[in-house]
């Protein structure tokens, strides 16, 4: 049965994506906020395919310490594919730190681009993490929540990345403090695993560490808080309850 509904998700995210990318195309000539609302159309449509076809659903804690407004700096933990969608939810507007290679994506990546989201070239160096800084000073100053992966990766449960400078230099660059986000999303939708197992989802947001730590006790705090947690979650199973409205606004 698993198999089964792993088999329907994927066919309907694929030709779901595919006709929201293709229908909004039009969107690319008007200006970069009417894009968002179609992407979190398709945010929305993922969720309830994930919760129809592979009883998948969310319980979310900690959206207390989440902005309904204004700029954020956002640090969660990457597991699973589901985590580069969920965010367009749990946040108002959301810009993603993303990896330039997902803007080659037909239909996809011309959407992504104008809506803001903020590529890197993980191979740039130096140049790189200066581009990353000025467009993410440029999105706080639109008022926009960023959401970035500070390990760099989707990395399996059980397994550990180092986490990268570069939600550090994004702190030091825009006075935020930062908001840590711990998930198990990958216990039932793996890394790079095709089979989607039924259950629920964890998304945990952790109290803001304050702006201004120096950057070695801010980068020790935030890899212990979520590595914790996240064990945490992983340890304690799964829950009994389950959260569908995200946000008051997650339907679009």
């Amino acid at each position: 049965m698993t198999w089964l509904r792993s088999v329907l998700f994927n066919l309907a995210f694929f030709t779901s994506t595919a006709m929201v990318a293709v229908l909004a195309t039009p969107v690319l000539l008007a200006p970069g906020r009417w894009t968002m609302p179609v992407i979190r159309f398709w945010a929305w449509l993922v969720v309830q395919e994930l919760r129809l076809i592979c009883g998948i659903r969310l319980h979310v804690t900690g959206q207390e310490y989440l902005p309904q407004q204004g700029p954020a700096l956002i640090a969660a933990k990457h597991q699973s594919a589901l985590d580069t969608i969920v965010w367009l939810l749990l946040v108002p507007r959301c810009c993603y730190v993303l990896k330039q290679e997902l803007l080659r994506i037909p239909f996809y990546g011309f959407l992504v681009a104008k809506a803001g989201m903020i590529p890197v070239d993980r191979e740039g160096g130096g140049a790189a993490m200066r581009q990353l800084l000025k467009d993410g000073k440029a999105a706080m100053a639109a008022g926009r929540q960023l959401v970035i992966f500070p390990e760099g990766t989707r990395v399996a449960p059980g397994q550990h990345s180092p986490y990268q400078p570069g939600i550090a230099a994004l702190a030091s660059a825009t006075g935020l403090p930062v908001i840590p986000v711990a998930t198990d999303s990958g216990r039932l939708w793996g890394r790079r695993a095709f089979r989607k197992r039924p259950g629920v989802i964890s998304i945990s947001v952790l109290p803001p560490l304050p702006a201004g730590l120096p950057r070695p006790v801010l980068m020790r705090e935030l890899e212990a808080g979520i590595e914790r947690e996240t064990e945490r979650l992983m340890a304690a199973g799964p829950v009994d309850k389950a959260v569908d409205e995200l946000v008051p606004t997650a339907a679009p």
